[in-house]
């Protein structure tokens, strides 16, 4: 007996890399797979149906079930589409993992337009267009599990990828959100950040990608974290960020308030400056210091 048996999957971005991985795990684990992917490269260009095709394959020949689907989810049609091939192929859908991402790097001041907004729509827009369809069928269902991906440069910036954080960050709060409307359903709802040689972490600075190899693992790794968080198991889990880095998970926090500085008759500009050092501080930013900024700069710089 397998953890998934006789559920229904579809994982976006599932050709290769990470995706692949959950796809080939969730298919190992009893459910029957849409494997979607509009087989391109990393940059978003030159679709293909062959990645899918391949994993439908090595699927077949492990003896699970498994469709694909070659649909660009930076559609709603596209989204729509892979929601309907699970219900055409399997007649339900149970589990929706969305892998499915491109790169554009640029620092932002040298970014154009269409770089942006390429990679918002595949990763931002491409949760929303497979999530909406999902959500309305799970609800009616009253059960679903759904896992996103964002990313340390979502959680903690990535100073040449400020599209690819903006959409990663929106992801989390897309999570957050779809968790807390859909909970009532018992539809579950979390997101990964995961830390894996993949095709994106080849593209990676030579300093950046040697801080993720240090510690991350093959992207088949990911898989079981996604399988238990698919399963029946998790069904108390929900709105959490899971960051999975090596052999090792952990549970990231939400956002607090960490102090709180209270004036009567409000503020002005010099009394804030007056004591905020003191009494607020910052919550400093992590990557200065694992990218080697100095903060604050020195005087004169």
């Amino acid at each position: 007996m397998g953890l998934l048996d006789g559920r229904v999957a579809a994982v976006t971005g599932a050709g290769n890399g990470i995706g692949r991985g959950v796809a080939l795990a969730l298919a190992a684990a009893g459910a029957a797979v849409v494997v979607n992917d509009y087989g391109v490269g990393v940059d978003g260009r030159q679709p293909s149906r062959g990645p899918a095709e391949a994993v439908v394959g090595e699927i077949a020949a492990r003896g699970g079930r498994a469709v694909a689907s070659v649909e660009s989810v930076a559609t709603m049609a596209g989204g729509q589409a892979v929601i309907d091939a699970a219900l055409a192929a399997f007649g339900d859908l149970h589990i929706l993992v969305c892998c499915a991402g491109i790169l554009r790097e640029r620092m932002i001041f040298n970014m154009s337009e269409e770089e942006w907004d390429a990679v918002l729509a595949v990763h931002l827009k491409g949760h929303f267009a497979v999530m909406r369809p999902a959500t309305r069928h799970m609800r009616e269902r009253r059960y679903g599990r759904i896992v996103t991906f964002t990313s340390t440069a979502g959680l903690e910036g990535s100073p040449g990828q400020p599209n690819y954080s903006a959409a990663k960050a929106g992801i989390v709060g897309l999570t957050r959100s779809t968790a807390l409307a859909m909970a009532k359903y018992g539809v579950t709802v979390n997101t990964i950040s995961p830390e894996a040689e993949t095709r994106m972490t080849e593209r990676l600075p030579d300093t950046r990608r040697a801080q993720v190899a240090g510690a991350a693992a093959p992207p088949e790794a990911v898989a079981p974290v996604v399988v238990f968080l698919a399963s029946d198991r998790a069904a108390h889990v929900t709105g959490q960020i899971l960051h999975v880095r090596g052999d090792r998970v952990g549970v990231w926090s939400h956002p607090a308030p960490l102090r709180t500085a209270v004036r009567d008759g409000g503020w002005t500009p010099e009394a804030l400056a007056d004591v905020y050092d003191r009494v607020l501080g910052q919550d400093r930013l992590r990557r200065l210091d694992a990218l080697r900024i100095p903060w604050p700069p020195a005087a004169g710089s």
